[in-house]
């Protein structure tokens, strides 16, 4: 029998159990499987809250369905019942812009016009930022193929407006990032392969939506939308993956001290029990990683630790229809960096997922924190929702009392993907010693798609060496 402790249970760990028990069983290798979870819940950042006939989620409301892990692991588990798309008929996003609200254009795909008439006749951009994005029609592409931040590629392709007011707000916010510093080729490389092969970017997303076009529609599961969740929130997910392991899941307890041995690894808990693994996989944040190995190995603890984080909060506010003033007509809003509100961000929950609201009301989230004002994110739970009300008041005009409150404080939580990122997680993946991995949202991609297929590949990478 050989075994495999898996450090941390997230969607990260949860998923590389139930990969590796998958992979065990198709190659019939006897394999125990035991994850250990410090906290007292398994999920990591996918928390669900359902008070009051709301849904309310504390990390992902939803996973992206270009990126088809999440999907197809949820029809593995057997949701396929279960899952909701968006509300597509009233899709529309906004940006913030010299306080007042304006509709981002049809056919804008992050910060690529597709459909023209819209983008021009559109104020969100000012003529001399229109003219400076067509410019990437001409512009010739970039032959230098190292890394780049997310700012010089977008400020070079199309103009510092439409850094300023399109990709800083909506592709740095996506990561919770500063645009200055976020790498391209870890986060958006569609755009570095886009310019490579076609040149321009507009170019390219116009061959691309050409391309939708003719592909076939129909498919045996139903209406997929851009991005999916399930009715009674992420946490279905968690507890579907809870249900399908045969692995023993110890929770509440921390991995205190982590030693090598001639043939695999000791683990030592905090309540004293000592687990024997021929394979340790490490699904914690980097820096909780690092402490781990620090011991054994300081250099790789080292390396790990050069992986950024910051903190975040999320403040979830319902309220009566009635008492809500504003028409909550789209998905939400993005707030630029040059805007005066302590937001990053505000999704009309309700409108994007109306399962999500209590009869006759509305929900909304709100994003505060992050690389701009970390402190605001460590704000109590009364201050935090006072700050958002404000924001919301100023913003959307709402007077009225919040029918439910929840806030959830993430701290340390948001790895940063700087530029050269994908060159330090590879000399750190070449660094560890045989049987020991790394895997998780520090690493690979920060969704929950990018956390499902790195589980696949952890697993398939322990299995095949347990088995040889």
């Amino acid at each position: 029998m050989r075994r495999l402790v898996i450090v941390g249970g997230g969607i990260a760990g949860l998923a590389t159990a139930y990969y590796a028990q998958q992979a065990a069983a198709e190659h019939d290798l006897p394999l125990a499987i035991t994850l250990v979870e410090r906290e007292a819940h398994l999920g990591g950042k996918i928390v669900t809250d359902r008070p009051d006939g709301f849904v309310i989620e504390g990390g992902p409301d939803s996973f992206i369905t270009q990126k088809p892990w999440a999907l197809q692991l949820c029809r593995e588990l057997g949701l396929e019942e279960r899952l909701i798309g968006t509300n597509d008929a009233r899709k529309a996003v906004y940006v913030l812009r010299g306080g007042r609200l304006r509709r981002m254009p049809e056919g804008l795909l992050l910060v690529v016009p597709t459909q023209f008439r819209p983008f021009l006749t559109s104020r969100l951009i000012s003529w001399r930022g229109k003219l400076r994005m067509g410019l990437d029609w001409v512009i010739p592409p970039r032959r230098d193929p190292a890394d780049e931040s997310l700012a010089d590629f977008i400020r070079r392709r199309l103009g510092q407006e439409a850094l300023d007011v399109l990709a800083e707000p909506m592709m740095a916010g996506i990561h919770v990032a500063d645009a200055e510093r976020l790498s391209i080729q870890a986060t958006f490389p569609r755009f570095v392969e886009i310019e490579r092969r076609y040149g321009s970017l507009i170019r390219g997303m116009l061959a691309a939506r050409r391309a939708r076009a003719k592909a076939p529609r129909a498919n045996g599961h139903g209406k997929t939308t851009v991005f999916m969740t399930l009715r009674g929130g992420l946490a279905e997910l968690v507890d579907a993956l809870e249900r399908a392991l045969h692995a023993e899941i110890v929770i509440g307890q921390a991995v205190s001290g982590l030693e090598r041995t001639h043939d695999g690894y000791t683990l030592t808990l905090s309540g004293g029990r000592t687990l024997i693994a021929d394979a340790v996989v490490l699904a914690t944040p980097a820096y909780a990683a690092a402490e781990l190995l620090r011991p054994l190995d300081a250099d790789l603890a080292a390396r790990l630790e050069t992986i950024r984080y910051v903190s975040t909060a999320t403040v979830s506010l319902g309220y009566a229809v009635a008492d809500f003033p504003h028409p909550l007509d789209g998905f939400g809003y993005v707030v630029p960096r040059s805007e005066s509100s302590r937001l990053l961000a505000c999704t009309w929950t309700s409108t994007k997922f109306p399962q999500r609201a209590a009869p006759q009301s509305v929900l909304l989230r709100a994003f505060v924190g992050g690389p701009r004002d970390e402190a605001l994110a460590a704000l109590d739970e009364d201050a935090l929702v006072a700050l958002v009300r404000e924001e919301l008041a100023r913003t959307l005009g709402v007077q009225a009392e919040p029918t439910v409150a929840r806030v959830f404080r993430w701290r340390r939580a948001n790895p940063q993907y700087d530029v050269g990122h994908l060159e330090r997680v590879a000399a750190l993946e070449a660094a560890c010693p045989p049987g020991l991995y790394l895997t998780g949202s520090a690493y690979r991609g920060v969704g929950i798609p990018d956390c499902v297929k790195q589980g696949q590949a952890t697993a398939r990478a322990v299995v095949t060496r347990l088995g040889a």
